[in-house]
């Protein structure tokens, strides 16, 4: 779609698609792998699988999150520096982040696959397989999961509410020489709304599954029939973030919506809900920065 409509090709639907492309990835390798981990006894997939899944897995969850990082900082250059930051938020910059972040993730995962493995362990008079973290190679599983911990969750939420708290304060801040007009009071807020919303459904949904890890990796979560319950709900409401991500991103942006709109609208076109003078005459009043949330 956004290749098929040049008004769509900007930084924030590059990362837009960056994103729907990381999550999607990670429901693949998730969401299917931990079910017949919890229904079925044993890792029926072999060695080299369990490597590799361990390793998307991170992957992919490094990879959401640190999108949701770059859009926020594509977010807060665009109220923040809306004049300076024009030759730096281009599709080419944004492509190159994105190819960044990715080796990096790609590189820094590795351990990942070495330090998991299948292991055997008695069960009902057999033996079954578990793919699991290999203790005895000499890997440390409360640093790995106190390491992804803050790598995959501390570090991009306390990213994104800075720079969405940044972006707010200039967006709120009062308007030289006058009052702010109606429609500049509604985008704040819509913008405003916006944040809030992001900030909190991406915290709510990583944190109890997060926080269960941790807590298994220092041995403080007894596994009771109630816990593995909460453990399993907690690993969907993780997975659900990644399927309402790209959803709540693009439809929260004006211009991807309109643009949207454009594509798939097959009788003739809507009228424009504000006439193009109008929007001139809002582009040059209000002087606080409001205009540049249309760019969100």
């Amino acid at each position: 779609m956004v290749a098929a409509n040049q008004s769509m090709r900007s930084t924030t639907n590059l990362l837009i698609i960056n994103l729907a492309a990381a999550d999607l990835l990670f429901v693949v390798f998730c969401v299917p792998f931990t079910a017949v981990d919890y229904v079925l006894p044993e890792w029926p997939f072999g060695e080299y699988w369990c490597k590799f899944v361990q390793y998307m897995i991170v992957v992919t969850a490094h990879a959401s999150a640190y999108t949701l990082v770059l859009m926020s900082l594509d977010r807060f250059l665009a109220v923040v520096h809306p004049i300076t930051s024009m030759s730096i938020r281009t599709e080419r910059n944004a492509s190159i982040a994105i190819c960044l972040t990715w080796f990096v993730i790609l590189t820094t995962a590795i351990p990942v696959a070495i330090s998991h493995g299948v292991l055997f362990y008695p069960r009902q008079g057999g033996y079954y397989t578990a793919c699991l973290f290999l203790h005895n190679e000499g890997y440390s599983l409360v640093a790995f999961h106190v390491s992804f911990f803050l790598s995959s969750y501390v570090v991009p939420l306390s990213l994104i509410s800075f720079l969405y708290m940044g972006m707010l304060a200039r967006l709120w801040k009062g308007a030289p020489g006058g009052r702010a007009s109606a429609e500049s009071r509604r985008g704040k807020k819509r913008v405003t709304r916006m944040v809030v919303v992001v900030v909190l459904v991406f915290a709510f949904c990583w944190c109890p599954i997060q926080v269960i890890l941790l807590l298994k990796s220092l041995k403080l979560y007894d596994l009771t029939h109630a816990s593995i319950i909460f453990q399993i709900v907690s690993h969907v409401l993780a997975y659900t973030n990644s399927c309402i991500n790209p959803v709540l991103y693009a439809f929260l942006s004006d211009n991807f919506r309109k643009a949207f709109r454009k594509v798939v609208w097959c009788g003739k076109p809507p009228p424009p809900t504000i006439p193009p003078a109008a929007q001139t005459k809002t582009t040059r009043t209000t002087g606080n920065g409001t205009s540049n949330a249309d760019a969100l």
